[in-house]
């Protein structure tokens, strides 16, 4: 079989495959890239693997006036700088020792043995520079199947990396068949050496997750996660009850996925540490979860928090009560995003000061707010400054 891309044509990663092969050694794009081709899928990451040395990669790259780090030397790895662009080259490799994180190689010259090593079937696909692809262990079948399924022996492909767990998630997430439902053998070798997450840290545990959630339908995943105890081992009181249906009033509304919203309606206890999540994110997540708990409105959350932060609160708000919001919640909410309080502190002084002066625009900002933006600074103004006044008349 051959493929067909784009990156196939791109002049800075054909000019290391041919200095590979000028010198006599093969040269194959390998993994993500090459299982993306398959499906039509655009590539994230071109990855290059041959059956060099990396001494010799470095030679051969100074030798052709193209500047070498050595990302990961000790496991084989390069990277070639061309245009700018780093290039990863990694030497055929086995593994002769893992720990369950990290691995002690030998390099090899068989893409077959390479193979053994990879977590998936469908990330054990190669092809040349030509396009033509190499399948040794029976990916391109899996592909078409849409079947995530480990490599050989499942326990034994965990136990050399724990990781894989996640990513076995993760992968059935974005390419498996959940009316075919998950691979059976690979879920209980992650129900079965779940105490392997122990070993990870916190950061790639947050990766993982951050772009699981991110699939198009994450939910059939999470259940999985569930049923195996995966998911309340790295994150204890999550609940995926809410997920399928939140995913359900995306599509209806026609957002996009978004982690963070779908990390809202999971819950869980000290998700911002367990999963490293920025400050900004935190506060984000905090905002979403305080305001889908709240009655407050689509006008008054798209004016404080913004419209789309607005709207992530509003679908994790109808997820969590099994409702759907319509356009009109949405347009308000992005709507009041661009309003202004007519009415400033310059406005109030020297009529008002100290907290008196914060209590009365507090005051200003829910009666414009609640006029639904209406009230003009004159009106808002005779509101606040007319002594002994009815300050709700204004709304009548």
């Amino acid at each position: 079989m051959r493929i067909s891309a784009p990156w196939l044509q791109d002049p800075a990663a054909q000019r290391v495959c041919t200095m590979l092969t000028d010198a006599g050694f093969r040269a194959w794009f390998v993994g993500g890239c090459v299982r993306n081709a398959l499906i039509g899928a655009p590539a994230t990451d071109l990855d290059i693997t041959t059956d060099a040395h990396p001494d010799r990669v470095v030679a051969l790259a100074e030798a052709s006036g193209l500047r070498v780090v050595p990302t990961g030397i000790d496991h084989g790895t390069v990277s070639v700088i061309v245009d700018g662009r780093a290039h990863e080259v990694t030497t055929l490799r086995r593994d002769v020792q893992t720990d369950g994180r990290h691995a002690v190689v030998a390099f090899s010259d068989d893409p077959a043995e390479d193979a053994r090593r990879r977590d998936f079937t469908i990330n054990a696909l190669y092809a040349t520079p030509e396009g033509d692809v190499f399948d040794p262990l029976g990916g391109l079948a899996d592909l078409g199947a849409r079947r995530v399924r480990f490599v050989d022996d499942a326990g034994d492909r965990i136990r050399e990396d724990y990781l894989r767990i996640l990513r076995f998630f993760r992968f059935y997430a974005w390419y498996g068949d959940p009316a075919q439902g998950i691979d059976l053998e690979g879920l209980a070798a992650c129900a079965a050496n779940i105490d392997g997450l122990a070993q990870l840290s916190r950061e790639r545990v947050g990766v993982e997750i951050r772009k699981l959630l991110q699939a198009p339908d994450p939910a059939p995943a999470l259940g999985a996660m569930v049923a195996s105890g995966v998911l309340l081992t790295v994150l204890p009181g999550a609940n995926a009850g809410f997920l399928a249906v939140l995913v359900h009033i995306e599509t209806e509304a026609g957002l996009p996925p978004h982690w963070l919203r779908r990390l809202a309606v999971l819950g869980g206890n000290d998700a911002t540490d367990r999963l490293r999540l920025s400050k900004a994110e935190a506060a984000q997540l905090a905002k979403m979860v305080a305001g889908a708990q709240s009655d407050v409105g689509p006008a008054e959350l798209g004016y404080r928090h913004g419209g789309q932060l607005a709207t992530d609160t509003l679908a994790v708000r109808a997820a969590f009560a099994g409702q759907t919001i319509g356009p009109e919640v949405i347009v308000s909410a992005h709507a009041a995003a661009t309003q202004t309080c007519p009415v400033t502190a310059a406005d109030l002084i020297p009529s008002l000061q100290g907290a008196a002066l914060g209590a009365a625009l507090r005051e200003v900002e829910a009666l414009w707010i609640g006029s639904g933006f209406r009230l003009t600074r004159p009106e808002l103004l005779a509101e606040i400054l007319s002594p002994g006044g009815d300050r709700t008349s204004s709304l009548r």
